[in-house]
């Protein structure tokens, strides 16, 4: 589609925010003892709970906690003493138990905040809430000879370990979100939390995006960027996003919230599927797992740690 032109797009504000996916430097997987490492031949790295088969239990990693609670100090959350882990349901070729184990209305730590510094200009963005996941398989679309007819799944990764990192939509431009995902990917690094690796998916991010004439309040309705991993590709989804939205306002359409990818090779973002609301996914308790408590002795025992 033909985007809106530079004049055009200045009449507008940009609305953003992010969802960062980092996988915990663990060794083992989230939900029980396999080995969280990459490279694996596929489908080797994998046992009855993360490939869910029926009767299969999930137990809670201590260390994949304590990471997750250095990232909240390091991002300046507040950790909930009591938080819950819950089924979000949705079906995917590479979810073998159909849901994903994650957190949702009691997550593990809210209210925090990342400051950055764009154009000599210091801004403080508000990082809504941490909460612990599990991550899904990986489905492979080309590289075989069958490839046009068959998806291959490999599902090595099925069960590491993640944290969402979620932000307050306060970014008003590309080079704000960048410079926020690079201050959240810098501490988590600094910590120990992750490697970062964004070639090995060990670091990934969600952009959600909407615009609205200067001055108004209402937020525009928003379309989601998946699974950008690189500091590149996150500005130039942005900028892609701005531009093709101010065109669809500027033209009388309409805007639906979906769900969009990038496609690095035309620097343009396609439509994939529309997005989902959270009573989509038919959030409820995970009955195979109690509440996680974190005591205040192990919060500072943690705290501690953290240099």
């Amino acid at each position: 589609m033909e985007l809106a032109p530079p004049d055009l797009i200045a009449r507008y504000e940009p609305v953003i925010g992010l969802e960062v996916h980092c996988q915990l430097a663990t060794r083992t997987k989230i939900f029980c003892g396999c080995p969280a490492g990459f490279g694996a031949p596929p489908n080797t790295n994998v046992c009855p709970v993360c490939l869910a088969l029926p009767g299969a239990l999930p137990v809670l990693s201590r260390e994949a906690v304590e990471l997750a609670l250095k990232a909240a100090l390091a991002l300046n959350c507040t950790v909930n003493p009591v938080s819950r882990f819950a089924r979000k349901n949705y079906f995917y070729p590479d979810s073998p138990k159909g849901y994903q184990i994650s957190q949702y209305d009691q997550p593990l730590c809210e209210h925090g905040h990342v400051d950055i510094v764009v154009d000599t200009a210091p801004k403080r963005i508000g990082v809504t809430r941490i909460h612990m996941e599990d991550d899904a398989g990986k489905s492979q679309h080309e590289g075989f000879k069958d490839s046009t007819r068959y998806t291959y799944v490999d599902l090595n990764r099925s069960g590491t370990p993640l944290i969402e990192i979620v932000s307050e939509p306060d970014m008003r431009s590309s080079d704000e979100a960048v410079a926020y995902f690079a201050e959240v990917k810098q501490a988590l690094q600094f910590v120990g939390v992750s490697t970062c690796d964004m070639e090995k998916g060990h670091l990934r991010c969600d952009a959600n995006v909407s615009v609205r004439l200067r001055g108004a309040e209402k937020f525009g309705i928003r379309a989601e960027v998946k699974n950008l991993n690189s500091f590149r590709f996150l500005k130039q989804a942005i900028e892609y996003e701005i531009a093709r939205q101010v065109a669809i306002a500027e033209t009388g359409g309409r805007m639906f919230q979906e769900t969009r990818l990038f496609d690095p090779d035309t620097g343009e973002t396609v439509g994939m599927r529309s997005k989902e609301d959270a009573h989509d996914y038919r959030y409820f308790p995970e009955p195979d797992l109690v509440p996680l408590c974190v005591s205040e002795q192990r919060l500072a025992e943690i705290r501690s740690q953290v240099p």
